[in-house]
């Protein structure tokens, strides 16, 4: 084990800190080819970083040229122009206090991100009431918005919420109705993505120190969070923890290991260690982009969340694709690229960990030429300005349909 880890035990990959690390010891072994080091799967290139910069920086600059980035989070999926799905529902849910406003946007953001993994290439909801037609993330958010909104994830839709009864009986069935699944429009890893509403149900149920009696309310977390809060300050990191804590069970591919649910943790041959965390690899991404996605709320209940940046990039396919489409990953064997590969494959989480890595150099860059620092251009800004949308970008330039560049088999579990 290196000197001074301090990742040597299962709890602590349980934080943002324990993935920081772990990812950018996969990178320097990728950086050590020449003294003995390198990975199997992907060689790096760094001199191409300025060529991944080059692009988010540009489509930083078109897409915000007043330069107010807002947060990468699902919260930018519900807005289209000058239409507000969020800001219609709340205008139609008058006499909300600050606390259940709070309460009722937690429930709306679990349950949307939580349906968030890849939806494929061949999926896209038309949504009756704006006429849009929308694919990939933008139509799962549509899709689960509107479930949300008619109550069907729980409540009315005088009140909808998200509560653990609704969630733990729902059905393959009632979700592709919801979200207009049949032969001709399918949408894939339906059964995982029931499967994890119905174990956030049973997650609720089982903590209603937490969530409350009779099953349950995702909106609770609000106030859990609000107790760990200190004079109205919480740090980023402090979301993260509490939803590894509480809904650490419910991902269907989760690494267990000794009955403690490490959730997205994978395994890599390179990353030895001489103590029960040896080979493991934290991500946990989509709890991450759920983390991302409570900040907002948060803040309109005037609580600082601070330290965004103690969060990390999130290990997904755009962002991933862009350091693969712009050369500063290069296979090391085209064979990887023709065949469709497992999350846990040994390729994608070698994948996963450069670019969460990768992600941390290109912003440190980024905020050198647009001159602003880690507390004004914090990471999840330069996702939204930014890295993700460049992935998307060059995708759509060098593939038909912006299919990413590696085929993974995501269930719509993870990715």
């Amino acid at each position: 084990m290196p000197e001074g880890d301090e990742d040597c035990t299962l709890p602590a990959l349980l934080t943002p800190e324990a993935v920081r690390r772990r990812c950018n010891a996969l990178l320097e072994i990728g950086l050590g080819e020449g003294l003995g080091g390198g990975l199997e799967h992907f060689a790096v290139n760094l001199n191409a970083l300025e060529k991944a910069t080059d692009l988010v920086e540009a489509v930083t600059r078109e897409t915000y040229p007043d330069g107010q980035i807002p947060l990468h989070s699902r919260w930018r999926h519900f807005e289209f122009g000058d239409l507000d799905l969020w800001a219609q529902l709340s205008h139609a849910l008058p006499g909300l206090d600050v606390h259940e406003r709070a309460r009722t946007r937690f429930d709306l953001a679990v349950g949307s991100v939580l349906l968030d993994a890849g939806a494929g290439p061949d999926w896209v909801y038309g949504d009756n009431a704006t006429g849009l037609r929308m694919s990939r993330s933008e139509g799962l958010a549509i899709a689960s918005f509107r479930m949300f909104a008619g109550g069907s994830l729980g409540g009315t839709p005088e009140a909808p919420k998200l509560d653990g009864a609704s969630l733990a009986q729902l059905t393959v069935p009632e979700l592709a109705a919801g979200f207009q699944v049949s032969p001709d429009n399918p949408l894939i890893g339906m059964e995982n993505r029931v499967d994890i509403l119905n174990r956030l149900g049973d997650a609720l149920a089982a903590r209603p120190d937490v969530f409350g009696n009779e099953g349950g309310r995702v909106g609770q977390l609000y106030d859990h969070l609000l107790e760990r809060s200190r004079g109205g300050v919480l740090p980023a990191r402090e979301i993260l923890l509490a939803l590894l804590e509480l809904f650490g069970r419910i991902w269907p591919a989760g690494l267990q290991i000794g009955g403690l649910a490490l959730g997205d943790i994978g395994r890599h041959s390179k990353l030895k260690r001489s103590d029960e965390t040896d080979e493991l690899v934290p991500f946990h991404k989509l709890s991450q982009w759920l983390a991302y996605s409570l900040v907002e709320p948060l803040w309109e209940a005037g609580i600082d969340v601070v330290d965004l940046d103690a969060l990390t990039g999130l290990a997904e396919y755009r962002n991933g694709g862009l350091f693969l489409d712009t050369g500063v990953l290069e296979l090391r064997s085209p064979d990887i690229a023709e065949e469709p590969l497992a999350v846990g494959s040994e390729p994608i989480v070698e994948w996963r960990a450069l670019t969460v890595a990768l992600l941390d150099r290109l912003a440190d860059t980024l905020r050198q030429r647009l001159g602003q620092t880690k507390e004004e251009l914090p990471l999840v800004k330069v996702l939204q300005g930014g890295a993700w949308t460049a992935g998307r970008r060059i995708a759509a330039e060098m593939r038909d349909g912006g299919a990413p560049p590696l085929q993974i088999q995501s269930g719509g579990a993870v990715f």
